[in-house]
């Protein structure tokens, strides 16, 4: 086995954000999949909500006016929203502009804030969603996340103006 060098994971990591950030691919499951590590319909959910929250708020990718705080109980299937709130926005832990609340079951949601503007939106999945995609098997889930890149919006969650 090759030993790892600087060069070798430097040159892994530039081919990675090179896929990750690829005009050619979905960028719903490509940056998603970047930042979540597989293909997963949630994170592809969370990626897409993201995006319509941006639009809604009239913001830019890793604009300083964003703030996202994603509710969730402390199960991947809804934590995995998170990470495609943050492939999609560009909002990260390390900027502090994206909170992840721990909260009981079946009260998932997020919210997406103009700092600037104080407008805000909330974001839930639909419980057909989370019906249909909840208790996919591992071997499924990578097919389901690409289906989820070419459904309407209406078909993942709601989008509702709370400010």
């Amino acid at each position: 086995m090759k030993p790892i060098t600087r060069r070798t994971l430097a040159a892994s990591a530039a081919v990675a954000i090179l896929h990750a950030h690829d005009d050619d691919g979905i960028p719903a499951l490509d940056r998603s999949t970047m930042i979540h590590g597989a293909a997963e319909p949630f994170a592809v959910a969370g990626y897409r909500m993201g995006e319509a929250a941006l639009s809604a708020l009239g913001l830019s990718r890793s604009s300083e006016d964003l703030e996202v705080v994603h509710y969730s109980p402390r199960l991947r299937q809804f934590s995995s929203i998170v990470d495609g709130l943050q492939a999609a926005t560009g909002a990260s832990l390390g900027q502090w502009n994206l909170a992840i609340v721990e909260i009981k079951a079946g009260l998932t949601a997020s919210v997406v804030r103009n700092k600037r503007t104080g407008r805000s939106v909330r974001l839930t999945l639909l419980a057909s969603f989370v019906k249909e995609y909840g208790g996919l098997p591992a071997g499924a889930r990578a097919a389901a996340a690409s289906r989820l890149t070419g459904i309407p919006q209406q078909q993942i969650f709601t989008l509702a103006r709370v400010g």
